[in-house]
């Protein structure tokens, strides 16, 4: 799964590398240490004057469907699994309609080891580009708020997962990451984040194979390494929290 990544790079080397466009107001705050609910960037496309444009905006970490009663349904769906993606009623009209993928320097997972200890490992590409996530987006409008109200609308995200490689895959990255966790979240290669973000397709089962499929390749040229414990409390952050060592100054207890 996917529950704690690092955006760190800046709004436009963001948007360079996604090759889209962004509003003049696109603002994206650093973190080692993102969490759900957070505000995060999405990459999706749309139609706009008949031009399929692909654009970053920035939505909340944690889908809210437009059948929602309030926004704290958000807090149950940062994840999705590509197995029930088509019928689960959170997720199968996004997955149908409004696709999007989801940039991440790299993210955290913890391994689990002898009794209950549990170790993180910080996952990322070593030629330090981003990796793309397949992802689901919604808007949301908050019925507490009148139409004049420019926070009414609410948009949200949440990352598709696949079960990981085969512990005795031949990659032996793909064996690393199959001793991790057993659940992996969805990297595009981009190709398939182009057939992915096409808002004129509407074949959701055939896109879900397809990427799917590709994931394993995707994910074949990660690395892992070993990440500070303190990533477990959201409120540490920092880029000490992607070495092992003890960090300069003081953290916050670590609460898994």
């Amino acid at each position: 799964m996917c529950g704690r990544y690092v955006m760190a790079r800046a709004s436009a080397d963001l948007v360079a590398e996604a090759e889209a466009e962004a509003d003049a107001n696109l603002e994206l705050r650093a973190s080692w240490n993102v969490a759900p609910t957070s505000d995060v960037p999405v990459v999706l496309e749309r139609f706009v004057d008949g031009r399929r444009v692909r654009q970053v905006h920035v939505a909340k970490w944690g889908l809210v469907p437009g059948w929602a009663r309030d926004a704290s349904v958000g807090v149950r769906a940062f994840n999705a699994r590509t197995e029930t993606v088509l019928e689960k009623p959170t997720f199968r009209d996004a997955v149908a309609a409004r696709r999007c993928a989801v940039p991440v320097d790299g993210y955290y997972e913890w391994k689990t080891g002898p009794g209950k200890t549990r170790r993180p490992f910080y996952v990322s590409r070593p030629d330090g580009r981003p990796i793309f996530f397949a992802g689901l987006y919604e808007w949301w409008r908050d019925p507490a708020r009148g139409q004049a109200d420019p926070q009414r609308w609410l948009l949200s995200t949440s990352i598709l997962t696949v079960a990981s490689p085969p512990a005795e895959h031949t990659e032996p990255v793909l064996r690393d990451l199959a001793d991790l966790h057993d659940r992996l979240p969805l990297p595009l290669s981009p190709a398939a984040m182009a057939a992915w973000l096409d808002p004129s397709r509407r074949d959701a089962p055939e896109l879900v194979g397809a990427v799917v499929s590709q994931a394993y390749a995707a994910a074949s040229d990660w690395a892992l390494h070993p990440a500070h414990p303190a990533v477990g409390n959201v409120r540490n952050d920092g880029e000490y929290l992607l070495h092992p060592g003890e960090p300069a100054g003081t953290v916050e207890e670590v609460l898994f």
